[in-house]
């Protein structure tokens, strides 16, 4: 209990997905596959989690957008709210992911290579269904750098410049 509120933790799973299938990494690098995500999304509607997310880590390397065809399936099975990233470039695949049954989208490339799709989406949507992802890494001399996680480059950002700037163009998360 901090300043008498009661503080609730959630749990939010995070599904790595990639060509069709759940995978797991060691550093978000080398992908191992272990199944089908929707056999994991029916354990963790048991488990009744707070959210559910679901990364497709193979979308943004790959050059290619959301793997619709997935999400349709995954949301179909999913009794908890959806967050998706991975691939989002434009406003409109993010209405088609939301019209899908996502009810928050995770940008980190798109938001690094122009914050106004942040903007558009979260005037679309709200505030509450834009997330922006943010990596980041301790450099050679200690200092905190921003990294774009599907190719490891250093951004040459500040960080916290970074996220507030995706905050004051609305972000949520």
């Amino acid at each position: 209990i901090r300043g008498g509120l009661m503080l609730r933790h959630r749990v939010i799973p995070v599904l790595l997905v990639k060509d069709h299938g759940l995978v797991k990494t060691k550093g978000f690098d080398k992908s191992t596959y272990i199944g089908d995500p929707t056999n994991a999304i029916r354990i963790f509607n048991d488990k009744e989690v707070d959210e559910l997310a679901l990364i497709d880590i193979g979308a943004t390397a790959s050059g290619r957008g959301p793997n619709f065809e997935l999400v349709e399936q995954v949301a179909s099975e999913c009794f908890m709210p959806l967050s998706y990233g991975g691939g989002i470039r434009t406003l409109d695949q993010a209405k088609r992911l939301f019209s899908l049954g996502v009810e928050k989208v995770m940008l980190q490339s798109a938001a690094l290579d122009d914050l106004s799709i942040v903007r558009d989406i979260a005037n679309y949507s709200g505030r509450q269904s834009v997330a922006v992802a943010i990596d980041v890494r301790t450099g050679r001399f200690g200092k905190e750098r921003l990294f774009r996680a599907c190719d490891g480059s250093d951004e040459g950002k500040d960080w916290l410049g970074f996220a507030k700037a995706a905050q004051d163009m609305g972000a949520g998360e």
